[in-house]
């Protein structure tokens, strides 16, 4: 069963679900996303990816402002959608947008729902150390990620994994899951299930600011955040009075030194924390390139230390 459909999403994550969607028969009208935003030092403007997509297979795309003018609500009706599908778009609907489509709108969210409610579920999965994460195909209600789950797909964080990897693979994973489940659910075949309200967990929009390593991490935790940040903000520490971004590290269990210490270790730099040694693996200057260790040591002449700023 085909459908009429007003696709929603901004970022990288959405695109697959979009390109599903249209390669598995269904009629996509409108694209809707974010507008386009300065980026870059220059700043010039950047479209978001789903915007990129969506013209090079050919389908209409708006970006409003607002989705609460009247103006913007009648072109989403006039869209003559059966059902609204939402990957990430980065607002909250009003009610008046969610009673347009036929069947309701469904939203691809990348996590096993009640855990991790909220903008940034992969990031707080990585974070919080989880070994297993997911997407849930749900539908949209009022309150954010609270509305009952049609499915869920489930997919195992590896030690290695960086949000980005994770991402990807959850976005593609996503997609297939909402292109099969779809059907069922415009021909009333599918019973949602309510979400455990007291199993919430929630996480919150992350800033620029949010990959600063801070003293009163464990080194697991900091270990997790280089590959929680990656591949935005970016871990970082400050060294020399600058930013040093970390995109690749490991632990090195070694003797204990007050947070923040930092010297050279196993050939290369390396940051104490309360139970371990957090090794640099790959870092950045700002406005330079990635460097291994081998890289970065041979610029500071073999030497690291004797301290980093820790938030």
């Amino acid at each position: 069963m085909s459908a009429r459909v007003v696709f929603m999403g901004s970022p990288e994550f959405a695109v697959p679900s979009l390109r599903a969607l249209v390669e598995a028969g269904h009629v996509v009208t409108l694209a809707v996303c974010q507008p386009d935003k300065p980026a870059g030092r220059g700043g010039r403007l950047q479209a978001p990816p789903v915007k990129v997509a969506a013209e090079a297979l050919g389908i209409e795309v708006f970006q409003p402002e607002r989705l609460r003018d009247e103006a913007v609500q009648a072109k989403l009706a006039a869209a003559d959608a059966d059902v609204f599908v939402i990957a990430a778009y980065g607002k909250i609907l009003p009610q008046a947008v969610l009673d347009l489509p036929r069947h309701g709108c469904l939203n691809v969210h990348a996590s096993l729902l009640p855990r991790w409610r909220g903008p940034s579920p992969i990031v707080a999965a990585v974070l919080a150390g989880d070994t297993v994460t997911g997407v849930s195909i749900m539908s949209l209600v009022r309150k954010m990620d609270a509305g009952p789950v049609l499915s869920t797909v489930e997919m195992p964080i590896e030690p290695s994994d960086t949000a980005g990897a994770l991402e990807a693979r959850l976005a593609e994973a996503g997609a297939q899951e909402l292109v099969r489940v779809l059907p069922s659910w415009l021909a009333g075949a599918v019973t949602p299930k309510e979400q455990d309200e007291v199993a919430a967990t929630y996480c919150h929009l992350m800033t620029k600011d949010a990959g600063w390593l801070r003293a009163s991490m464990r080194v697991a935790e900091a270990e997790r955040a280089v590959r929680a940040y990656n591949p935005w903000p970016g871990a970082s520490v400050g060294y020399g009075g600058l930013r040093l971004a970390i995109w690749q590290a490991s632990i090195v269990l070694a003797e204990a030194a007050a947070p923040g210490t930092a010297r050279v270790m196993e050939r290369a730099p390396a940051v104490a924390f309360d139970d371990g040694w957090l090794k640099l693996e790959v870092v950045q200057r700002p406005g330079g390139k990635r460097l291994t260790a081998q890289q970065f040591l041979a610029g500071e002449r073999g030497a690291f230390g004797p301290a980093v700023d820790l938030a």
